[in-house]
Protein backbone atom coordinates (compact mmCIF):
# COMPACT_ATOMS: atom_id res chain seq x y z
CA UNK A 1 0.00 0.00 0.00
CA UNK A 2 1.35 3.25 -0.92
CA UNK A 3 0.41 6.73 0.50
CA UNK A 4 1.17 10.08 -0.30
CA UNK A 5 2.53 12.94 2.27
CA UNK A 6 2.61 16.64 1.14
CA UNK A 7 5.12 19.35 3.11
CA UNK A 8 3.33 22.71 4.12
CA UNK A 9 4.04 25.98 5.30
CA UNK A 10 4.56 29.04 4.67
CA UNK A 11 7.42 31.08 2.22
CA UNK A 12 10.98 29.77 2.83
CA UNK A 13 10.63 27.43 6.20
CA UNK A 14 12.48 24.89 4.38
CA UNK A 15 9.89 22.72 2.37
CA UNK A 16 12.19 22.12 -0.34
CA UNK A 17 15.33 20.92 1.46
CA UNK A 18 13.22 18.94 3.40
CA UNK A 19 11.73 17.57 -0.04
CA UNK A 20 15.67 16.68 -1.35
CA UNK A 21 16.19 15.52 1.88
CA UNK A 22 13.26 12.74 1.48
CA UNK A 23 13.62 12.04 -2.27
CA UNK A 24 17.42 11.76 -1.47
CA UNK A 25 18.51 13.62 -4.66
CA UNK A 26 18.80 17.65 -5.10
CA UNK A 27 15.40 17.77 -7.07
CA UNK A 28 13.49 20.68 -5.85
CA UNK A 29 15.74 24.22 -6.27
CA UNK A 30 16.17 25.62 -2.88
CA UNK A 31 16.80 29.34 -2.36
CA UNK A 32 17.47 31.70 0.92
CA UNK A 33 14.60 33.77 -1.20
CA UNK A 34 11.00 33.01 -0.50
CA UNK A 35 8.63 32.11 -3.09
CA UNK A 36 11.46 29.67 -5.05
CA UNK A 37 8.88 26.97 -5.25
CA UNK A 38 5.97 27.59 -7.94
CA UNK A 39 4.43 24.57 -8.30
CA UNK A 40 3.58 21.61 -6.66
CA UNK A 41 6.67 18.81 -7.21
CA UNK A 42 6.28 15.19 -6.42
CA UNK A 43 9.24 12.51 -5.89
CA UNK A 44 9.59 9.22 -4.61
CA UNK A 45 10.29 9.63 -0.98
CA UNK A 46 11.24 7.37 1.96
CA UNK A 47 12.50 7.65 5.56
CA UNK A 48 13.62 4.52 7.29
CA UNK A 49 12.05 1.89 6.10
CA UNK A 50 8.54 4.11 4.95
CA UNK A 51 8.24 4.81 1.15
CA UNK A 52 5.92 7.27 0.27
CA UNK A 53 5.27 9.60 -2.96
CA UNK A 54 6.05 13.45 -1.36
CA UNK A 55 4.76 16.54 -2.92
CA UNK A 56 6.54 19.65 -2.16
CA UNK A 57 4.58 22.80 -2.54
CA UNK A 58 4.59 26.53 -3.01
CA UNK A 59 4.48 28.42 0.30
CA UNK A 60 0.92 29.70 2.00
CA UNK A 61 0.30 33.59 1.69
CA UNK A 62 -2.36 35.17 1.94
CA UNK A 63 -3.57 36.75 -1.77
CA UNK A 64 -6.20 37.50 -4.26
CA UNK A 65 -7.41 34.21 -5.94
CA UNK A 66 -6.30 35.21 -9.20
CA UNK A 67 -2.59 36.99 -8.85
CA UNK A 68 0.57 34.56 -8.88
CA UNK A 69 0.96 33.82 -5.45
CA UNK A 70 -3.29 33.13 -5.62
CA UNK A 71 -2.77 30.63 -8.13
CA UNK A 72 -0.09 29.05 -5.87
CA UNK A 73 -2.01 28.95 -2.66
CA UNK A 74 -4.20 26.61 -4.82
CA UNK A 75 -2.09 24.24 -5.72
CA UNK A 76 -0.91 24.08 -2.26
CA UNK A 77 -4.45 23.35 -1.53
CA UNK A 78 -4.89 20.96 -4.02
CA UNK A 79 -1.63 18.94 -2.78
CA UNK A 80 -3.83 18.81 0.80
CA UNK A 81 -6.59 17.50 -0.77
CA UNK A 82 -4.02 14.63 -2.53
CA UNK A 83 -2.43 13.79 0.41
CA UNK A 84 -2.84 10.84 2.95
CA UNK A 85 -0.39 13.00 5.54
CA UNK A 86 0.78 16.23 5.78
CA UNK A 87 3.83 17.87 7.09
CA UNK A 88 3.26 21.57 8.14
CA UNK A 89 6.41 22.88 8.80
CA UNK A 90 7.48 26.22 10.43
CA UNK A 91 11.10 28.09 10.86
CA UNK A 92 11.66 27.20 14.61
CA UNK A 93 13.75 30.65 14.82
CA UNK A 94 11.47 32.97 13.76
CA UNK A 95 8.56 30.91 15.95
CA UNK A 96 5.07 30.58 15.02
CA UNK A 97 3.91 33.53 13.46
CA UNK A 98 0.22 34.46 12.86
CA UNK A 99 0.60 33.58 9.39
CA UNK A 100 1.05 30.15 10.83
CA UNK A 101 -1.70 30.07 12.67
CA UNK A 102 -4.12 31.58 10.04
CA UNK A 103 -2.71 28.18 7.32
CA UNK A 104 -3.00 26.05 10.18
CA UNK A 105 -6.29 26.18 10.88
CA UNK A 106 -6.80 25.28 7.21
CA UNK A 107 -4.38 22.00 7.56
CA UNK A 108 -6.09 21.18 10.58
CA UNK A 109 -9.84 21.61 8.53
CA UNK A 110 -8.74 18.88 6.32
CA UNK A 111 -8.98 16.01 8.60
CA UNK A 112 -5.75 14.29 7.50
CA UNK A 113 -3.13 13.47 10.26
CA UNK A 114 -0.83 16.29 10.65
CA UNK A 115 2.84 16.35 11.72
CA UNK A 116 4.35 19.69 13.03
CA UNK A 117 7.76 19.87 11.45
CA UNK A 118 9.93 22.57 13.12
CA UNK A 119 12.75 23.28 10.79
CA UNK A 120 16.00 25.18 11.61
CA UNK A 121 16.22 24.08 15.18
CA UNK A 122 20.25 23.22 14.73
CA UNK A 123 21.82 24.52 17.63
CA UNK A 124 19.60 26.49 20.84
CA UNK A 125 18.33 28.49 17.87
CA UNK A 126 15.37 27.46 17.49
CA UNK A 127 14.28 26.05 21.27
CA UNK A 128 11.71 29.65 22.15
CA UNK A 129 10.44 28.82 18.47
CA UNK A 130 9.74 25.26 19.34
CA UNK A 131 8.15 25.99 22.40
CA UNK A 132 5.70 28.90 20.49
CA UNK A 133 5.09 26.09 18.44
CA UNK A 134 2.29 24.77 20.56
CA UNK A 135 0.14 27.19 20.60
CA UNK A 136 -0.69 26.11 16.87
CA UNK A 137 -2.71 23.38 18.23
CA UNK A 138 -1.37 20.62 16.15
CA UNK A 139 0.82 18.53 18.78
CA UNK A 140 4.03 18.58 19.59
CA UNK A 141 6.61 20.31 17.44
CA UNK A 142 9.21 17.66 15.70
CA UNK A 143 12.18 19.58 15.63
CA UNK A 144 14.48 19.16 12.73
CA UNK A 145 17.47 20.58 10.31
CA UNK A 146 16.35 19.73 6.71
CA UNK A 147 19.96 21.41 5.43
CA UNK A 148 21.94 19.15 8.47
CA UNK A 149 20.07 16.23 8.36
CA UNK A 150 19.61 16.36 12.45
CA UNK A 151 16.59 15.19 13.71
CA UNK A 152 15.11 12.70 11.14
CA UNK A 153 14.92 9.43 13.51
CA UNK A 154 12.55 11.77 15.61
CA UNK A 155 10.72 12.61 12.47
CA UNK A 156 10.65 8.64 11.41
CA UNK A 157 8.81 7.70 14.87
CA UNK A 158 6.26 10.78 14.55
CA UNK A 159 5.40 9.86 10.82
CA UNK A 160 4.63 6.11 11.80
CA UNK A 161 2.54 6.99 14.25
CA UNK A 162 0.45 8.41 11.70
CA UNK A 163 0.66 6.36 8.95
CA UNK A 164 -1.38 2.99 8.10
CA UNK A 165 -0.17 -0.62 8.96
CA UNK A 166 0.36 -1.80 5.62
CA UNK A 167 2.85 1.43 4.20
CA UNK A 168 5.19 0.55 7.06
CA UNK A 169 7.69 -2.51 5.62
CA UNK A 170 8.50 -4.95 7.82
CA UNK A 171 4.96 -4.28 9.43
CA UNK A 172 4.39 -1.51 11.63
CA UNK A 173 6.79 -1.07 14.92
CA UNK A 174 5.17 0.66 17.73
CA UNK A 175 6.66 1.58 20.78
CA UNK A 176 7.28 -1.22 23.04
CA UNK A 177 5.82 -3.57 21.28
CA UNK A 178 7.24 -6.96 21.76
CA UNK A 179 6.13 -8.94 18.78
CA UNK A 180 8.73 -7.11 16.21
CA UNK A 181 12.15 -7.26 16.47
CA UNK A 182 14.21 -4.07 18.37
CA UNK A 183 16.80 -2.62 15.75
CA UNK A 184 20.36 -2.54 16.95
CA UNK A 185 23.20 -0.90 15.87
CA UNK A 186 26.70 -2.08 16.44
CA UNK A 187 28.81 0.96 15.61
CA UNK A 188 32.58 1.72 17.41
CA UNK A 189 35.69 2.52 16.01
CA UNK A 190 37.64 0.09 13.07
CA UNK A 191 38.59 -3.04 14.36
CA UNK A 192 37.00 -3.18 17.71
CA UNK A 193 35.50 -6.89 16.71
CA UNK A 194 32.16 -5.54 15.71
CA UNK A 195 31.41 -8.42 12.90
CA UNK A 196 33.02 -11.23 15.02
CA UNK A 197 30.54 -10.12 17.44
CA UNK A 198 27.65 -10.44 15.77
CA UNK A 199 28.66 -13.55 13.65
CA UNK A 200 29.43 -15.27 17.38
CA UNK A 201 25.72 -13.92 18.18
CA UNK A 202 24.24 -15.46 15.42
CA UNK A 203 26.39 -18.53 15.51
CA UNK A 204 27.57 -18.67 12.27
CA UNK A 205 30.37 -16.32 9.85
CA UNK A 206 27.47 -14.39 8.23
CA UNK A 207 30.23 -11.23 8.28
CA UNK A 208 33.80 -11.17 6.89
CA UNK A 209 35.93 -10.56 9.35
CA UNK A 210 39.91 -10.32 9.77
CA UNK A 211 42.49 -8.40 11.23
CA UNK A 212 42.59 -5.84 8.76
CA UNK A 213 40.39 -2.44 10.13
CA UNK A 214 37.79 -1.57 7.93
CA UNK A 215 36.23 -4.39 5.84
CA UNK A 216 33.02 -3.85 6.97
CA UNK A 217 31.81 -0.78 4.25
CA UNK A 218 28.02 -0.88 4.32
CA UNK A 219 25.39 -1.30 7.43
CA UNK A 220 24.67 -5.36 6.94
CA UNK A 221 21.34 -6.10 8.46
CA UNK A 222 20.53 -9.50 10.46
CA UNK A 223 17.92 -11.26 12.14
CA UNK A 224 18.70 -12.90 15.23
CA UNK A 225 16.07 -14.35 18.36
CA UNK A 226 17.16 -14.40 21.93
CA UNK A 227 14.84 -15.66 24.66
CA UNK A 228 11.63 -15.83 22.27
CA UNK A 229 12.61 -12.29 21.41
CA UNK A 230 13.06 -10.65 17.80
CA UNK A 231 16.14 -8.48 16.95
CA UNK A 232 17.69 -7.29 13.70
CA UNK A 233 21.12 -6.08 14.39
CA UNK A 234 22.71 -3.74 11.99
CA UNK A 235 26.89 -4.28 11.78
CA UNK A 236 28.51 -0.76 10.55
CA UNK A 237 31.79 0.06 9.24
CA UNK A 238 33.98 1.53 11.87
CA UNK A 239 33.92 5.61 12.67
CA UNK A 240 37.25 6.70 12.98
CA UNK A 241 37.82 11.05 13.33
CA UNK A 242 36.52 13.00 10.22
CA UNK A 243 40.03 14.36 9.76
CA UNK A 244 40.95 10.95 9.06
CA UNK A 245 38.16 9.49 6.77
CA UNK A 246 39.73 10.58 3.61
CA UNK A 247 38.60 8.37 0.23
CA UNK A 248 35.22 8.88 -0.90
CA UNK A 249 34.15 5.21 -0.45
CA UNK A 250 35.16 5.33 3.07
CA UNK A 251 33.00 8.65 3.42
CA UNK A 252 29.71 6.81 2.26
CA UNK A 253 30.94 4.00 4.49
CA UNK A 254 30.96 6.17 7.65
CA UNK A 255 27.31 8.08 6.63
CA UNK A 256 25.93 4.63 5.91
CA UNK A 257 27.08 3.80 9.80
CA UNK A 258 25.49 7.13 11.41
CA UNK A 259 22.03 6.79 9.29
CA UNK A 260 22.36 3.21 11.14
CA UNK A 261 22.70 4.89 14.53
CA UNK A 262 19.58 7.45 13.57
CA UNK A 263 17.54 4.75 12.52
CA UNK A 264 18.33 2.19 15.25
CA UNK A 265 16.48 2.04 18.77
CA UNK A 266 19.11 0.76 20.91
CA UNK A 267 22.73 1.16 20.05
CA UNK A 268 25.97 -0.99 21.17
CA UNK A 269 28.72 1.16 21.50
CA UNK A 270 31.75 -1.21 21.54
CA UNK A 271 35.13 -0.48 22.57
CA UNK A 272 38.47 -2.35 22.21
CA UNK A 273 39.72 -3.19 26.14
CA UNK A 274 42.77 -2.70 25.38
CA UNK A 275 41.91 1.14 24.84
CA UNK A 276 38.82 1.78 26.23
CA UNK A 277 37.02 5.48 26.13
CA UNK A 278 39.63 7.02 23.86
CA UNK A 279 38.53 10.52 22.79
CA UNK A 280 36.62 8.68 19.21
CA UNK A 281 34.79 6.19 21.61
CA UNK A 282 33.78 9.61 23.44
CA UNK A 283 33.05 11.24 20.37
CA UNK A 284 30.51 8.09 19.14
CA UNK A 285 28.73 7.80 22.31
CA UNK A 286 28.20 11.77 22.42
CA UNK A 287 26.50 10.96 18.82
CA UNK A 288 24.56 8.77 20.14
CA UNK A 289 23.04 10.86 23.12
CA UNK A 290 22.41 13.72 20.53
CA UNK A 291 20.52 11.61 18.32
CA UNK A 292 18.29 10.36 21.54
CA UNK A 293 18.91 6.45 21.16
CA UNK A 294 18.81 4.10 23.88
CA UNK A 295 22.81 3.33 24.66
CA UNK A 296 24.81 0.32 26.04
CA UNK A 297 28.51 0.18 26.15
CA UNK A 298 30.13 -2.95 25.62
CA UNK A 299 34.06 -3.21 25.95
CA UNK A 300 35.34 -6.50 23.85
CA UNK A 301 38.16 -8.71 23.27
CA UNK A 302 37.17 -8.89 27.01
CA UNK A 303 39.39 -12.48 27.10
CA UNK A 304 42.39 -10.85 26.27
CA UNK A 305 42.33 -9.10 29.64
CA UNK A 306 43.92 -10.29 32.78
CA UNK A 307 40.91 -10.53 35.29
CA UNK A 308 42.15 -8.68 38.56
CA UNK A 309 39.27 -7.39 41.22
CA UNK A 310 37.69 -4.43 40.40
CA UNK A 311 38.65 -4.17 36.48
CA UNK A 312 34.49 -4.00 35.33
CA UNK A 313 33.91 -1.59 38.37
CA UNK A 314 36.81 0.73 37.23
CA UNK A 315 35.60 0.37 33.51
CA UNK A 316 32.11 1.70 35.11
CA UNK A 317 33.88 4.50 36.53
CA UNK A 318 35.80 5.55 33.37
CA UNK A 319 32.23 5.51 31.35
CA UNK A 320 30.32 7.52 34.30
CA UNK A 321 33.81 10.49 34.20
CA UNK A 322 33.63 10.30 30.33
CA UNK A 323 30.43 10.13 29.35
CA UNK A 324 28.90 12.72 32.29
CA UNK A 325 25.82 12.78 30.15
CA UNK A 326 24.92 9.55 30.40
CA UNK A 327 25.43 8.81 33.73
CA UNK A 328 24.63 5.02 34.88
CA UNK A 329 25.00 3.90 31.40
CA UNK A 330 24.90 0.22 30.83
CA UNK A 331 28.32 -0.98 30.67
CA UNK A 332 29.31 -4.90 29.62
CA UNK A 333 32.61 -6.90 29.67
CA UNK A 334 32.03 -9.32 26.50
CA UNK A 335 34.67 -11.93 24.03
CA UNK A 336 33.22 -11.87 20.19
CA UNK A 337 35.38 -14.29 20.44
CA UNK A 338 34.40 -16.84 22.64
CA UNK A 339 31.17 -15.47 23.34
CA UNK A 340 31.67 -14.45 26.92
CA UNK A 341 29.19 -12.09 28.63
CA UNK A 342 27.13 -12.41 25.45
CA UNK A 343 23.61 -13.36 27.24
CA UNK A 344 24.33 -10.11 29.49
CA UNK A 345 24.82 -8.04 26.05
CA UNK A 346 21.07 -8.90 25.09
CA UNK A 347 19.93 -8.56 28.49
CA UNK A 348 21.69 -4.93 29.11
CA UNK A 349 19.81 -4.16 25.66
CA UNK A 350 16.43 -5.36 26.54
CA UNK A 351 16.84 -3.12 29.47
CA UNK A 352 18.05 -0.08 27.88
CA UNK A 353 15.32 -0.25 25.36
CA UNK A 354 12.35 -0.58 28.20
CA UNK A 355 14.01 2.51 29.81
CA UNK A 356 14.16 4.25 26.60
CA UNK A 357 10.05 3.87 26.48
CA UNK A 358 9.13 4.64 29.77
CA UNK A 359 6.58 6.73 30.44
CA UNK A 360 6.27 7.98 33.94
CA UNK A 361 2.49 9.23 35.33
CA UNK A 362 2.03 12.58 36.24
CA UNK A 363 0.78 12.35 39.45
CA UNK A 364 4.27 10.48 40.34
CA UNK A 365 6.04 13.19 38.38
CA UNK A 366 4.93 15.89 39.77
CA UNK A 367 5.22 14.95 43.39
CA UNK A 368 8.96 14.02 42.53
CA UNK A 369 8.80 17.50 41.16
CA UNK A 370 7.48 19.27 44.28
CA UNK A 371 10.06 17.72 46.38
CA UNK A 372 13.02 18.19 44.12
CA UNK A 373 12.16 22.15 44.00
CA UNK A 374 11.76 22.40 47.98
CA UNK A 375 14.96 20.26 48.64
CA UNK A 376 16.86 22.46 46.36
CA UNK A 377 14.91 25.73 45.09
CA UNK A 378 15.95 27.35 41.88
CA UNK A 379 18.08 30.47 42.60
CA UNK A 380 17.46 34.01 42.34
CA UNK A 381 18.87 35.56 39.12
CA UNK A 382 19.41 39.40 38.85
CA UNK A 383 17.42 39.63 42.40
CA UNK A 384 14.58 38.05 41.00
CA UNK A 385 13.40 34.75 41.95
CA UNK A 386 12.26 32.26 39.38
CA UNK A 387 9.13 29.96 39.82
CA UNK A 388 8.85 26.39 38.29
CA UNK A 389 5.46 25.62 38.52
CA UNK A 390 4.44 22.08 36.95
CA UNK A 391 6.15 19.36 34.87
CA UNK A 392 4.66 16.80 32.30
CA UNK A 393 6.29 14.47 30.05
CA UNK A 394 5.95 14.84 26.56
CA UNK A 395 7.48 11.55 25.12
CA UNK A 396 9.21 8.48 24.99
CA UNK A 397 11.78 7.68 23.27
CA UNK A 398 13.48 9.00 24.22
CA UNK A 399 12.10 10.47 27.74
CA UNK A 400 11.60 13.95 27.40
CA UNK A 401 9.74 16.17 29.33
CA UNK A 402 8.34 20.23 29.72
CA UNK A 403 8.75 22.74 32.53
CA UNK A 404 6.84 25.30 32.91
CA UNK A 405 7.97 28.30 34.38
CA UNK A 406 8.43 31.73 35.11
CA UNK A 407 11.84 33.72 32.62
CA UNK A 408 12.62 29.85 30.88
CA UNK A 409 16.03 31.89 29.54
CA UNK A 410 17.35 32.38 32.85
CA UNK A 411 17.18 29.41 34.56
CA UNK A 412 20.76 28.37 35.11
CA UNK A 413 22.46 25.37 33.16
CA UNK A 414 23.54 23.74 36.93
CA UNK A 415 20.24 23.80 38.05
CA UNK A 416 19.00 22.21 35.03
CA UNK A 417 21.53 19.34 35.67
CA UNK A 418 20.42 18.99 39.01
CA UNK A 419 16.80 18.35 38.03
CA UNK A 420 17.79 16.02 35.22
CA UNK A 421 20.22 13.37 37.45
CA UNK A 422 17.60 13.55 40.13
CA UNK A 423 14.74 12.59 37.56
CA UNK A 424 17.22 9.89 36.47
CA UNK A 425 17.85 8.80 40.07
CA UNK A 426 14.40 8.69 41.14
CA UNK A 427 12.99 6.98 37.96
CA UNK A 428 15.27 4.45 37.36
CA UNK A 429 16.22 6.10 33.79
CA UNK A 430 19.90 4.79 33.67
CA UNK A 431 22.15 5.82 30.73
CA UNK A 432 19.23 6.78 28.41
CA UNK A 433 19.17 10.12 27.05
CA UNK A 434 17.16 12.65 28.71
CA UNK A 435 15.40 15.81 27.08
CA UNK A 436 14.27 18.46 29.30
CA UNK A 437 12.98 21.70 27.96
CA UNK A 438 11.66 24.62 30.17
CA UNK A 439 8.43 26.62 28.91
CA UNK A 440 7.13 29.93 29.92
CA UNK A 441 3.52 29.89 30.97
CA UNK A 442 1.30 32.45 29.27
CA UNK A 443 0.84 35.28 30.81
CA UNK A 444 -2.76 36.37 30.59
CA UNK A 445 -2.71 39.81 31.00
CA UNK A 446 -0.37 40.64 27.99
CA UNK A 447 -1.21 42.67 25.64
CA UNK A 448 -3.75 44.35 27.59
CA UNK A 449 -3.44 48.00 28.29
CA UNK A 450 -2.25 49.83 30.60
CA UNK A 451 -5.02 50.88 32.69
CA UNK A 452 -5.33 54.61 33.09
CA UNK A 453 -5.83 56.21 36.49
Amino acid sequence: MSFTLAIIGRPNVGKSTLFNRLVGRRLALVDDRPGVTRDRREGAGRLGDIEFTVIDTAGFEESAPESLSGRMRAQTETAISQADVIFFMIDARAGAIPADHAFADIVRKSGKPIVLVANKSEGTAGEAGRLDAYALGLGEPVPISAEHDEGMSDLYDALRAVVPDEVVQNAVETEADESRPIRVAIVGRPNAGKSTLINRLIGEERLLTGPEAGITRDAIAVEYGWHDRGFRLYDTAGIRRRSRVEEKLEKLSVADALNAVRFAEVVVVLLDVENAFEEQDQRIADLVEQEGRAIVIAVNKWDLKEKTAGAIGKLRGQADEKLTQLKGVPLVAVSGLTGEGLDRLMQAIVDAYQVWNKRIPTSALNRWFEHAISAHPPPAVSGRSLRLNYITQAKSRPPSFVIFCTRADAVPDAYKRYLLNSLRETFDLPGTPIRLALREKDNPFKGRAKRKH
